[in-house]
């Protein structure tokens, strides 16, 4: 799917990169399946973040590559036909080596996704936040990784970022750095540097040594206290709010189911959750009703 402004025809994808190379900072939102991508939007978001820690738990399973990537691809086509804003995908280590990267890569830009992020770990993955000291990927076998979806794509415009797990692992600023300025060269798009930390101190550091030698993408969810402002500052180019509808939505979920098991009735909850009328428009009801005066017989 694509705009048209003028005469010019915008993929999904050239939005993406209209995101990383401005200089500006941009915010993009974690959504799970077709419905939250759409609230996503309907809030005024940049774009979408298919964050694999929330595709998994919506799933019912753990974010261990416990879902297949063809379980995830098929989610990823409901997010993609129901938005017109760029979806960046979580794809975790690329689900193997570098053949299956190739062919992850071509299958995204089929279903209209505007990049992917892939992790310097082992497959299968262990979510980031999970121990410590988690083994990470050969450089040189996971710049392979890069180069093979660099070279694969369908569509010029999708972006290939490296998420640098160094921090994470625990091996510190030079190693970081190392690996950044190594997978820039095999020709990521923009990096991706993680932390766990309850501060932002290692980020900003990575940043300020970086010196914006291509675009640096951010995940705060420990660090959620630090001000936005001071990622502006640094010349962050795109924050991600990694899984928050997902954890918004548990916490409403398991409210309303408590509270009708024990009240056993609805009166007393109707008022405060979404009308079905609203599903029906958030789900384009509308749309289809017009299509039927259209290309149905009219009694």
């Amino acid at each position: 799917m694509s705009d048209i402004i003028g005469n010019v025809s915008i993929s999904k994808s050239k939005k993406f990169r209209n995101l990383l190379a401005s200089p500006e900072t941009s915010f993009i939102m974690e959504a799970h399946n077709g419905l939250s991508a759409k609230l996503v939007e309907e809030a005024g978001f940049d774009g979408i973040w298919a964050s694999g820690l929330s595709m998994s738990a919506a799933l019912g399973v753990r974010d261990s590559n416990e879902a297949s990537w063809t379980q995830v691809l098929e989610v990823l086509e409901f997010m993609s036909d129901a938005t017109s804003i760029p979806i960046l995908v979580d794809g975790d280590t690329g689900y193997g080596n570098f053949n299956n990267v190739r062919r992850l890569v071509k299958k995204l830009c089929q279903r209209g996704i505007a990049g992917v992020c892939i992790e310097d770990k082992i497959f299968p993955k262990t979510n980031s936040f999970i121990g410590d000291g988690q083994e990470l990927a050969d450089i040189e076998e996971f710049c392979g990784k890069i180069k093979a979806g660099q070279d694969s794509k369908t569509d010029p415009d999708f972006s290939i970022i490296a998420r640098v797990e160094a921090l994470i692992s625990s091996k510190g600023m030079k190693e970081a750095l190392k690996r950044a300025a190594a997978y820039h060269q095999a020709g990521a798009d923009g990096i991706l540097i993680h932390s766990k930390k309850s501060n932002a101190d290692e980020i900003l550091e990575f940043a300020k040594e970086w010196e914006n030698r291509c675009p640096v993408i951010i995940v705060p969810t420990t660090y959620y206290t630090t001000p936005t402002e001071a990622f502006r500052q640094a010349n962050i180019s795109v924050v991600i709010w990694a899984n928050h509808n997902l954890r918004a939505s548990i916490t409403a979920m398991r409210q309303m189911s408590k509270a009708i098991k024990e009240q056993e009735t609805l009166a007393n909850i109707e008022k405060s959750i979404a009308s079905v009328k609203d599903v029906f428009d958030i789900s384009g009801d509308n749309e289809l009703r017009a299509a039927e005066k259209i290309y149905l017989p009219q009694k």
